[in-house]
């Protein structure tokens, strides 16, 4: 990065962007311009003159056409950029290249809990799941009761956690979002991140519990157990049967130790909220350096939030392992087209008002940054939300951009782990997979620091390239891994932060 108040981030551009905020006639030599408007930090300035109905470019993407003649200094943002959608060419496979794999033996490690069925944990919980709302409370009280002095005699338990949901009854079925539900259920009550599994219904609704294990193909034992509300005597005596259930399996799950695994195990899932100018240019591309890393020693980065990366779909569509993969998430993008239309919605070009502040000026540059945390490598496969991922490296899941929706769906999907990349501060954690998060400005990370595992800062101050800070974000992913705490941990998030997608009528 240069000196520079300014950063002009591919050759082509005819905008710059503000490292910090620049004041109203401040000439900035090394370019040529003089500011004619204030410029906040992470917001972008012409670097020459651009007609009305001129592309706006931005790592030279169009993010925009001007809506009138700009001079060279204008301030340019959502008051003068229209957003124009047209033909991308998807080019299936154009730009695939061939991962350079890192041999077997001279993988990298984290000490993970080897599951019976193969999978690799890098946490130990008990999770308590509800197949209704109705059911809500009592599943809440149970986990309740195991407070951290009544696990002291578990040490290697991280946790008994409640994941109540707002639906499971009242909903069409079957339907689309009958089926996510369940997968959704489903997925978590086989995660590797789980020692064993309470799943609790009331008894008459849609979403009945032995339906859901054989639609899923979940098998109940010592270490799945199911409850109903209706059957046990009512909500006190199935609390009490609960807390009996997790006691019993509490042994069990103590029982279990970390042993040194091959990262080849690894599912991260991608995540970005309260985004900015910054965004972009740091924590994402960051991001996707570490995951380039992950692919290369045999794990799976699992990028999501199909909005955000609407306007530069073709940035994945070129790297589609084949064109079948490419044409999947074309799909789902016209999926999207036919949910959102006629609706104010981010898909449609509005972005949040954080986003707006931050100095994202609409959804084709929100998505332009966020589509970099995938990194470089192919796009192997393309996924519904919450389907369970069996293929490694780079992988594309389908959800909304709505942050606790999303996670909770590459969860379910298997993410081990959730990385998470913020410019404004957002405050979020996930259990059973905690969550790292990653900021995009030095001042921000300072500020907000209790909050921030790392600083992606650094490369806008100077002080590390972004193949270093991406490596630094593989390692501190594998010391998260083997079980050292993430700053949302610590806080005691997660417990509120399981949303699955509500797609359905409520009737």
């Amino acid at each position: 990065m240069n000196h520079s108040s300014l950063l002009r981030l591919h050759p082509n551009d005819n905008v710059l962007v503000a490292k910090t905020a620049i004041a109203l006639g401040e000439v900035i030599a090394e370019f040529g311009v003089r500011a004619r408007a204030q410029i906040p930090a992470g917001h972008k300035i012409a670097a020459r003159a651009i007609a009305a109905g001129e592309s706006v470019l931005k790592y030279d993407t169009m993010i925009g056409v001007a809506a009138r003649d700009l001079q060279a200094g204008d301030y340019v943002h959502s008051h003068n950029l229209s957003l124009v959608d047209s033909y991308r060419d998807p080019g299936f496979c154009q730009d695939v290249r061939a991962v350079d794999f890192v041999p077997e033996a001279q993988r990298a490690t984290f000490m993970g809990f080897e599951r019976p069925g193969g999978g690799v944990g890098t946490r130990n919980f008990i999770g308590i799941l509800s197949s209704v709302n109705c059911s809500a409370t009592v599943i809440k009280r149970i986990a309740a009761h195991f407070t951290p002095e009544r696990l002291a005699a578990f040490p290697n338990v991280d946790g008994v956690a409640a994941f109540a949901q707002s639906s499971g009854c009242g909903m069409s079925s079957p339907s689309e979002h009958f089926d996510l539900l369940r997968r959704t259920l489903a997925g978590y009550a086989r995660h590797p991140n789980l020692a064993g599994v309470l799943i609790v219904g009331l008894g008459c609704e849609r979403n009945q519990v032995d339906a859901l294990l054989d639609s899923q193909s979940l098998e109940s034992g010592r270490l799945l157990r199911t409850l109903v509300m209706q059957e046990v005597g009512g909500t006190r005596q199935t609390i009490e049967a609960g807390i009996r259930a997790i006691e019993e399996m509490l042994p069990e799950a103590n029982a279990a130790r970390r042993t040194k695994v091959s990262a080849e195990h690894l599912k991260i899932g991608l995540e970005c909220g309260g985004s900015d100018g910054f965004s972009g240019i740091t924590a994402n591309p960051a991001l996707g350096a570490a995951m380039d890393l992950l692919v290369r020693h045999g794990g799976t980065a699992i990028l999501s939030e199909t909005p955000e990366i609407h306007g530069v779909e073709f940035m994945l569509t070129r790297r589609a392992a084949t064109p079948e993969v490419g044409q999947k998430l074309l799909d789902r993008l016209a999926w999207w087209e036919r949910y959102a239309a006629g609706q104010n919605a981010q898909f449609n070009g509005v972005v949040g008002h954080g986003n707006q502040a931050g100095g994202l000026a609409n959804i084709f540059e929100k998505s332009l940054g966020s589509a970099m945390k995938g990194g470089t490598t192919p796009l192997r496969a393309v996924y519904q939300y919450a389907e369970p991922i069996v293929e490694s490296g780079f992988v594309f899941m389908d959800s909304p951009g709505y942050d606790p929706v999303a996670a909770t769906g590459q969860i379910a999907s298997g993410a081990q782990l959730i990385c998470f990349t913020t410019g404004r501060g957002s405050m979020f954690g996930s259990k059973p997979a905690p969550t790292i998060k990653l900021a995009s400005n030095t001042p921000m990370f300072r500020r907000l620091e209790e909050d921030m595992d790392i600083n992606c800062g650094v490369v806008i101050d100077g002080e590390l390239s972004v193949p270093e800070l991406g490596q630094r974000i593989f390692e501190q992913i594998l010391w998260h891994a083997s079980g050292e705490p993430t700053k949302s941990e610590l806080l005691g998030l997660g417990d509120h932060e399981f949303v699955p997608w509500h797609l359905g009528i409520v009737s």
